[in-house]
């Protein structure tokens, strides 16, 4: 774990919060001037603390409006397989290696019941070791994309 300054917290914050903020405005806002501030944002991209900067898209305005779990048990001996398989496949936006009642809890976008059937049926039931999955939909997003530095 990096050790990090106030100063550097400040920072992540406000990009956290607000990725597209200037260098100018940002610099301001903790108390630098425009250089130090850049060098500390390039310092905390380079620790690897800072992985990217993305835009927040609405699903359901881009024509994928039900949002499912999946809790995904596959053969040990096909982990990689399956990896490779879920890392290609565009509905499946986030997958995550567990420990507990399945091997892979996976986020899946689909346009609604029938676009999230064949998803099931045709594609996740047939990818690499998949022994069986259970699902949740999502009814209602009650706190996504929470901040990370809000617990330090």
């Amino acid at each position: 774990m990096t050790t990090l300054s106030r100063t550097d917290l400040s920072i992540l914050r406000i990009l956290e919060a607000d990725a597209r903020i200037s260098f100018a405005a940002l610099a301001e806002r903790v108390g630098l001037s425009k250089s130090p501030c850049w060098s500390r944002v390039q310092a905390l991209e380079k620790q690897g603390v800072i992985t990217g900067y993305h835009a927040r898209l609405d699903a359901k305005a881009l024509g994928k409006g039900l949002t499912v779990y999946a809790l995904a048990t596959v053969e040990f001996a096909r982990y990689e397989a399956f990896e490779a398989a879920v890392t290609r496949h565009p509905a499946i936006t986030d997958c995550y290696s567990t420990a507990g009642a399945g091997d892979y809890l996976l986020r899946i976008v689909a346009a609604d019941v029938e676009d999230l059937d064949q998803l099931l049926r045709k594609e996740l039931s047939q990818m690499p070791g998949v022994q069986r999955y259970t699902t949740t939909v999502c009814m209602k997003a009650i706190k996504e994309g929470g901040m990370v530095t809000a617990g330090l």
